[in-house]
């Protein structure tokens, strides 16, 4: 069993196919496919799904990818460990974010990363909380900058927290909204607002429990008529006047044309960074360091 074709292996079950694995390594299709057939030969077990339209993992894979992921990381932290010990931080560096953070601008905090250790090749990637906490805990990333209401557990085995700042939830309506001339700069309560139509993120994600726990908390239900991911698109449906959403208060000056409408008593995000405690190279070490408290 060779690391190249763990690395093959762990590329297609991260891209969900060999095309994109391929290009990932760096490879022609075709020698990792026959690298990756070779390994299922030699484990006796089929390691993927192959279909016409997707590749997924088969009950075999899914027990194989961690063990897959430990020994690429061991082999990584290895290297890495020992060009520290000369005084060079190189390696691999993969970093979750939301799409909404608001405590740390992401791509500048990399930038300046890449200015002082340009021997590490750093992932960003995008996700919702509940995937980049499940990939730190997994090892797919090393760390991950989250949006989460406060009930949200990230105090697990091996998983170090730190929270950034925690805002509280405004309105944001349409310009010109009744809402928005019944506030006159006071808080509105939660109650006033519970019989508007609400756009919001899909139901089952940190972004939507935030609002959800407010209400419930309150003994309130609502109508979400519209779900969205983008932020953009979820702007555009508030500005068309299908409907009114709570959003954090550090977000809403990325959403011009909006009107805000103080809340009381909304919903409150807490912006966490987390990180591996089990697999802390010294990439991810001196990353931690530069992100401000």
């Amino acid at each position: 069993m060779e690391l190249q074709q763990l690395r093959y292996v762990v590329a297609v079950a991260e891209t969900g196919g060999f095309t994109r694995a391929a290009e990932r390594c760096l490879v022609v299709q075709s020698a990792l496919s026959h690298q990756i057939g070779k390994l299922e030969k030699e484990l006796g077990a089929r390691l993927f799904e192959r279909t016409s339209r997707r590749v997924a993992l088969t009950p075999a894979g899914e027990a194989f990818l961690p063990a897959a992921r430990q020994a690429l990381e061991a082999s990584e932290r290895a290297r890495a460990e020992v060009a520290a010990a000369t005084g060079e931080i190189r390696g691999r560096l993969a970093i979750g974010a939301i799409s909404t953070v608001t405590a740390v601008d992401v791509p500048n905090l990399m930038r300046a990363y890449h200015a002082t250790y340009p021997q590490v090749t750093m992932r960003l990637i995008d996700g919702m909380s509940e995937a980049l906490v499940r990939g730190v805990r997994e090892g797919a990333l090393d760390l991950a900058f989250l949006g989460v209401p406060p009930s949200f557990r990230t105090d697990e085995p091996g998983v170090g927290s730190r929270t950034l700042v925690v805002d509280r939830h405004v309105a944001v309506v349409a310009p010109g909204h009744p809402l928005a001339e019944a506030a006159s700069g006071c808080p509105l309560p939660l109650e006033r607002i519970a019989g508007e139509v609400f756009v919001d993120f899909p139901a089952g994600i940190a972004a939507r429990a935030q609002t959800d726990e407010a209400f419930e908390a309150a003994g309130l239900r609502r109508e979400v008529a519209f779900e969205a991911k983008g932020l953009e698109f979820f702007a555009d449906l508030v500005r068309g006047g299908l409907g009114i959403a709570l959003l954090p208060s550090r977000l809403v000056p990325r959403l011009p044309r909006l009107a805000v409408v103080p809340v009381k008593d909304g919903p409150v995000r807490e912006e966490r960074l987390v990180w591996s405690r089990t697999r802390n190279s010294p990439a991810a070490a001196a990353f931690l360091e530069s992100v401000p408290d």
